[in-house]
């Protein structure tokens, strides 16, 4: 009896274990896959975006209250004031995830955490673009000032592009990202799966030649700019304005070359190599993360008195 009682323990034990291999394994995709190196720099990184940003923000808009609120550079700057705040908002749950290494809120909000870095790097990207075209123009003596006619303007061109925003960008994260495959509830930020679809990945690379492309454009048209302005006032340059304004302009491409660019040249190979190990996910999420930095701009702003 006692062989008997020990074969059936036996029997049940390597029953249990086979069930929980085979539910680990097909669960493999809702472990917590960072290392403590990993889980310390991203720590590290949304710790220092939350508390950079939050002064930078909070300064800025102290800022914006006493400058001309028709100019388009200011109308501009003041969207990139809302659109760090909400990023800023996502950062403490984030931050909650990595120290945990759970996620206790809800898949939907998960959903929405996740993708707010993206439209928040995209929509940083735009208003840097729309506020260097703007300062090129007057560079250039094409326009003396770019300004709306009234306030009313101003809210109007604002509110289209968040219009946009609302209805293009958010419902496409919400309803399609994180479709394809089961997620784990405890788990976020893991929807590598959508990566299997080709037009999933059409659409990655597609946005990845374009910011790429936008990039090398305004780089090379900064450094014409400040070649111009070189030979222009060769004799006494730094003691010009028009030099340093441009000079200034270098800080937000230099937030697009050092922040934006690296996590979409890394994504080319991501997108490739996805499923080959791991680790190649927390390196994904590190970079994303680095993107999040560029929320420090508008403390930069306001200690270079731009």
């Amino acid at each position: 009896l006692s062989v008997l009682f020990f074969s059936q323990n036996m029997y049940q034990e390597d029953f249990r274990n086979m069930t929980e291999g085979t539910r680990n394994s097909s669960d493999s995709s809702s472990t917590f896959v960072h290392t403590s190196t990993m889980r310390a720099i991203l720590v590290t990184v949304y710790s220092v975006v939350f508390a950079g940003g939050g002064i930078g923000t909070i300064t800025m808009s102290f800022v914006l209250l006493k400058v001309n609120t028709l100019s388009v550079t200011t109308t501009a700057i003041i969207n990139l004031v809302v659109v760090h705040s909400l990023l800023l908002f996502t950062v403490p749950f984030r931050l909650h995830y990595y120290i945990k290494k759970k996620w206790v809120f809800d898949v939907p909000f998960c959903k929405m955490v996740s993708a707010m870095v993206h439209i928040h790097m995209y929509l940083t990207f735009i208003f840097y673009v729309i506020t260097l075209v703007i300062r090129w123009l007057i560079f250039f003596q094409w326009k003396d000032k770019v300004e709306f006619y009234r306030k009313l303007h101003a809210i109007a061109a604002s509110a289209a592009v968040w219009v946009f925003v609302m209805v293009f960008g958010v419902p496409l994260f919400y309803f399609e990202y994180g479709r394809s495959g089961l997620y784990n509830s405890t788990t976020c930020f893991k929807f590598q799966k959508e990566l299997q679809h080709e037009s999933v990945k059409a659409l990655n690379y597609t946005i990845i030649i374009v910011v790429t492309l936008i990039s090398c454009i305004l780089l090379g048209l900064q450094i014409f700019i400040l070649v111009k302005v070189a030979r222009k006032f060769s004799t006494s340059l730094c003691s010009h304005q028009e030099f340093w304004a441009q000079v200034k302009n270098l800080i937000f491409i230099w937030v697009i070359i050092i922040w934006f660019l690296p996590y979409h040249l890394f994504r080319v190979y991501y997108i490739q190599h996805v499923s080959d190990f791991d680790q190649l996910e927390s390196y994904n999420e590190v970079f994303l993360s680095l993107t999040a930095l560029s929320c420090l701009d508008l403390l930069s702003f306001v200690l270079s008195g731009s």
